[in-house]
């Protein structure tokens, strides 16, 4: 495998972090530059999710509480927004931030449970480069050096932890994976897949950076898989190379009923 990523690589004029590894296992297959921070786009949207799912679980919420949707918190291309709503249930609210990539329903939770409670939440859970400066579309902030940011080994850290559901309980725990598997983007990991596979994940963008990490649940050895591609001029071309890449690792994994090594 590692042969086989190394060639792919030597295709892709960006930079690129990334992560193979078994979804039982603590090592990594196949890793490049996981330590090194970068903007993480909407990937910061997962640790976001199991954060109001933990403080729901802790302080007996309901995900049926309704919550105002302040009209700073709107921003355009957002279901939420497109709807009109002025309030919305906070299971709504996860599914879109999750499904969609909704930037209205983020910020309306990253106001629910604040900044700093959730950064304190991305530490104590092991995350140790993930951090959360801005809201989402907040340009004006982003422009004076304030960026959401995390690395792969942040990445690889929360969905190893997803998938082994020990950050919540089994039923939270599932209801994560079942909203990240009914992601809507498909646009890279699952970009050149034809089998209509079981995956877990999330997507994030701007125009500098592409990103798709997510949970590849299969008959032969589920496994955990993060490609991230920073100092991006052509979006489509990032999102064409993780898919080439993502192809690779489950053909070798699944279809030709290989080993992760």
């Amino acid at each position: 495998m590692n042969r086989m990523i190394e060639q792919l690589l030597q295709t892709c004029p960006y930079k690129v972090h990334l992560f193979v590894k078994d979804a039982k296992a603590k090592g990594y297959f196949h890793s490049l530059l996981i330590d090194e921070v970068f903007s993480s786009a909407s990937l910061i949207k997962v640790p976001i999710l199991i954060a109001v799912l933990d403080h729901v679980e802790r302080h007996e919420r309901s995900l049926d509480e309704v919550i105002q949707i302040q009209s700073e918190n709107r921003v355009d291309f957002s279901v939420i927004t497109e709807q009109q709503l002025n309030e919305s249930t906070l299971y709504e609210l996860l599914v879109w931030m999750i499904i969609t990539s909704d930037n209205t329903a983020t910020n309306v939770l990253i106001d629910y449970l604040g900044m700093d409670a959730l950064n304190t939440y991305f530490g104590k859970i092991g995350l140790t480069h993930t951090t959360l400066q801005r809201k989402m579309m907040d340009f004006v902030r982003l422009e004076s050096g304030f960026d959401n940011v995390t690395t792969a080994r942040d990445m690889a850290h929360l969905f190893t932890r997803i998938y082994r559901q020990d950050l919540l309980s089994v039923p939270f725990s599932t209801l994560a994976i079942d909203i990240l598997s009914r992601q809507r983007v498909h646009e890279s990991l699952t970009r050149y897949l034809v089998e209509d596979i079981h995956i877990a994940h999330k997507t994030g963008g701007l125009d500098s950076v592409d990103h798709d990490v997510g949970i590849v649940f299969n008959h032969v050895n589920d496994y955990i898989i993060g490609v991230f591609v920073t100092e991006v001029t052509n979006n489509d071309e990032a999102r064409q190379f993780i898919g080439r890449l993502s192809k690779a690792v489950y053909e070798q994994v699944v279809t030709q009923k290989g080993v992760l090594e």
